[in-house]
């Protein structure tokens, strides 16, 4: 048997069906459906053991692709571990009355925010019917008349004291609108006697009485009797203060006993509510005290409550006596797990919200909103990397809470120094939770780089993997996924051909025949996908040929640009040759990556050879078109050349490959076996066949490589071939390592079956130079001399031949550059010459 149908791969080897017998239903009604991951033992281990330890830091970043069940798997695992959690503490924001700027934070068992908020509001209203009962009471009138006619008694006995000490100096005191005058007193002339009366008694002289000096008399008096009366004057006038300050004590001391009377009363009609209200909460030492201050300031506000009852019409506020339930529990729910798919700033820590009023802005403790934080706090936050990263000063935040514990509300342009905003400060919350964030591996290795607080705050990495092995046990895990997503949505049943075509794709998604994807949402759409195909046809289960159209049609929605690319090929813009022998020229393959789309396609690569010793250039790498990674491949042929045709003598040759028709970017070594062979044809004059298309790396002793993209490559030439025309001469060279990654679509594998196309697998240069020429590539004697006739025999003699005939032309340049010298005869005697000179003459 040749080399060439040695290495041929047969059709059973291109692509591993499902083992439908091994799954063991024929619908997937009646399945038992997946509970869990698919093949992530190592992420879940992880996840385990995160959730499992309490200690600071030991937060949870799930690494994985999109699609693998990161998100859904952290829900339930997080509500799994909730669930036989205790429900952590209410927390409530009340007025502060010592600084009402500054929200007091109170926790209470789980349920009992909400109560406190209804009993708080309930006990000011039942506080406003005991208030007025209470001072509607006559009992309260009588006893705080009784202290105003006490105080009345005592001040009249003042003033009258007052008055007669005044008198007794001749002086009146007088009050006026203006306040309190001493008046000097001077003695009347007594009356003249009157008539008796007719009964005729005898008439009575009138005794001498005191009254007030007219001004005019007192300008009549001498200076010093005036300045006598000024200084009485003055001496009555301050024992008038004097006695006007004991007026005012006992008019506060009135007050107090009033304003002690009405605390009294105010104690004695609530003390039936607040009692009830302390008992209901205890203990509780916070809100002991709060109550104690919301039982003073009621006191020193009682009017208000009686204002309210009195008049309905009353604007009176009540605010500072509710409570703010600002994060309330279930206490039978367990922990809480929230979920912030929006992770603004706000969102996270919370705010202080305002209302606008008539142009100014308001605010209260009661307009205070938790974020989500602070709805976590004693349970399970979930976020996404990429959100959260995408947010200002989210990241940043979330660090500070995690290292502190602690949460405090902010207003962000405040804190950033932007706008000094006079609001509210609440007081800060202590924050015990447990992060979960949920980021691709990109972003996981970008934080550990970049933030030196990530691994403090971050200690627990949960990776998933974006594959399985493949056995019979994950193929069946893959089939209960379809009948629990069949279940959960609603859909048709799927049938176990259908299931099979469903596994094998799952492979195609890692390109590995021995593998499966774990990305379960792309799995998902190609079930959604087929089941409206089914439905569309009528059918009441979902089969094969569902699931292949699926396919069909999901690869056709996103290959315009493939499309695009083939139909150059097929117009002769593009020019590649599937048949016959050329030399210096094969069919490379390359993989274009979009973005949602991978497609394979081939290009001519041709070398040229001549004398020279500017070794193997690539044109593409001259003008800067390739990456490094190609032009490390490239470096390697020249390595490859050195160590199989230069060990006894230096090379001597100029090369130049191309990859021909290529106007963008060059990246890969993917091509580097190709452009050997290509190399090779080209030194040797050997033609190779142009029906065989090569992918696959080398190193520098020969040994094919794999490469990536190889069912898109095999796949892409296929498709040019069948549009030229299949010969069953067709086909495609691939490194032997990629046998395991072949997952190739049924139209190939058709194909091959049928012997209309081709699968070579090959390990080493040697096997694939000889199935593209039909010519032995040749081993080397002890001399290192390889057989004339084999490959590597004609390229070294080609080699030797251009060696030496660069010595050759070097030689014959040097000479015309410097040509010999000629040697001159010895110069003869004068006796030896004339014998000549003499024959000369004579002839």
């Amino acid at each position: 048997m040749s080399l060439s149908e040695d290495r041929k791969l047969s059709a059973n080897s291109l692509r591993r069906t499902a083992n439908l017998k091994a799954l063991g239903f024929r619908t997937t009604k009646g399945l038992d459906q997946l509970s869990g991951l698919i093949g992530q033992e190592r992420a879940v281990c992880s996840v385990n053991f995160g959730l499992s330890v309490q200690s600071k830091g030991y937060n949870i970043f799930m690494v994985g692709e999109p699609g693998c069940g990161r998100t859904t798997y952290a829900m339930n695992e997080l509500k799994r571990a909730a669930a036989s959690m205790p429900a952590p503490d209410d927390w409530v924001y009340v007025y502060n009355f010592d600084d009402p700027s500054v929200p007091l934070a109170i926790n209470l068992p789980a349920g009992k925010g909400r109560e406190l908020t209804k009993d708080a509001a309930d006990a000011v209203e039942e506080l406003k019917t005991a208030l007025s009962k209470a001072f509607d009471n006559n009992e309260f009138e009588d006893s705080k008349a009784h202290l105003v006619k006490a105080f009345q008694d005592e001040v009249n006995s003042i003033m009258d004291e007052l008055r007669k000490w005044a008198e007794s100096k001749n002086f009146a005191i007088k009050r006026t609108p203006q306040g309190f005058v001493n008046l000097p007193l001077i003695m009347a002339p007594p009356v003249a006697p009157q008539n008796g009366d007719a009964e005729g008694e005898e008439p009575k002289a009138q005794e001498p009485v005191l009254r007030e000096m007219q001004q005019e008399e007192f300008e009549k008096l001498t200076e010093e009797q005036q300045a006598e009366l000024q200084k009485a004057s003055e001496e009555i006038s301050q024992k008038t203060l004097e006695k006007l300050r004991l007026i005012r004590e006992k008019e506060k001391d009135l007050k107090d006993k009033i304003h002690e009377l009405e605390s009294q009363i105010c104690r004695v009609a609530i003390a039936p509510v607040m009692s009830e209200l302390r008992a209901k909460y205890q203990p509780n030492e916070k809100l002991e005290r709060w109550l104690d201050d919301f039982t003073e300031d009621l006191i020193a506000n009682f009017n208000v409550f009686l204002a309210a009852v009195r008049d309905d019409q009353a604007d009176v506020d009540f605010s500072r006596y509710e409570v703010n339930a600002f994060v309330c529990n279930n206490p039978n729910d367990g922990a809480p797990v929230i979920s912030e798919t929006n992770p603004i700033y706000y969102n996270l820590v919370g705010k202080v919200d305002y209302e606008n009023r008539q142009g100014n802005l308001y605010t209260d403790f009661r307009r205070i909103t938790p974020g989500a934080m602070h709805r976590a706090n004693g349970g399970f936050l979930l976020l996404d990397a990429d959100e959260l990263l995408r947010q200002f000063m989210s990241w940043d935040v979330l660090k500070r809470v995690l290292r502190y514990r602690e949460l405090s509300i902010e207003n962000l342009a405040e804190q950033l120094g932007y706008i000094p905003v006079s609001s509210l400060r609440p007081e800060p919350i202590p924050v015990d939770m447990k992060v979960v964030i949920v980021g691709t591996p990109y972003l996981y290795y970008l934080l550990n780089i970049y933030d030196p607080e990530f691994s403090k705050v971050f200690k627990i990495k949960a990776e998933f993997d974006s594959e399985m092995a493949r056995t019979d046990e994950s193929e069946m895990q893959i089939a209960r996924f379809v009948a629990g997503f069949v279940e959960r949505e609603g859909k048709l049943h799927f049938t176990a051909a259908a299931v099979g075509e469903v596994i094998e794709w799952a492979a195609r998604l890692v390109e590995d025949k021995n593998k499966l994807s774990t990305q379960l949402n792309k799995i998902a759409e190609i079930l959604v996908e087929s089941t409206a195909l089914a439905k569309a046809e009528g059918k009441r289960q979902v089969g094969i040929d569902h699931v292949r159209k699926a396919l069909s049609e999901k690869i056709f929605r996103y290959d315009m640009w493939e499309e695009k690319v083939l139909d150059e090929y097929r117009n002769g813009v593009i020019r590649i040759d599937t048949d016959g022998f050329e030399v210096g020229q094969i069919n490379g393959l390359t993989v274009s990556q979009l973005i949602d789309h991978s497609f394979g396609s081939p290009v001519r690569i041709t070398a040229n050879v001549f004398m020279g010793t500017e070794g193997v250039v690539n044109i593409e790498r001259e003008v800067r078109m390739t990456g490094p990674i190609h032009n490390k491949g490239l470096m390697t042929l020249s390595s490859y050349l050195g160590r199989m045709y230069a060990k006894k003598y230096p090379l001597s040759i100029s090369a130049r490959i191309a990859f021909e028709q290529t106007y963008g970017g060059i990246e890969g070594d993917s091509a580097s076996s190709t452009e050997l062979y290509c190399l090779l044809s080209a030194i040797s004059e050997i033609p190779l066949n142009q029906g065989i298309a090569v992918t696959g790396s080398v190193d520098q002793r020969g040994n094919i490589q794999p490469i990536g993209g190889v069912n898109e490559k095999i796949e892409g030439f296929f498709g040019y071939c069948k549009h030229n025309g299949l010969t069953g001469r067709q086909g495609v060279m691939i490194p032997v390592q990629n046998e395991q990654h072949l997952m190739l679509s049924h139209e190939v594998t058709e194909a091959v079956k049928k012997g209309k196309f081709h699968i070579w697998s090959i390990s080493t240069i040697d096997e694939g130079i000889e199935i593209l020429t039909g010519v032995p590539a040749g081993t080397p004697d002890k001399n290192g001399d390889y057989p004339k006739e084999s490959v590597h025999g004609r390229v070294q003699a080609a080699l030797e031949d251009w060696l030496e005939r660069s010595y050759r032309y070097k030689k014959v340049i040097s000479d015309r550059i410097d040509p010999p010298k000629k040697k001159r005869a010895p110069k003869k005697s004068a006796a030896e010459a004339a014998p000549e000179q003499g024959g000369k003459e004579a002839e």
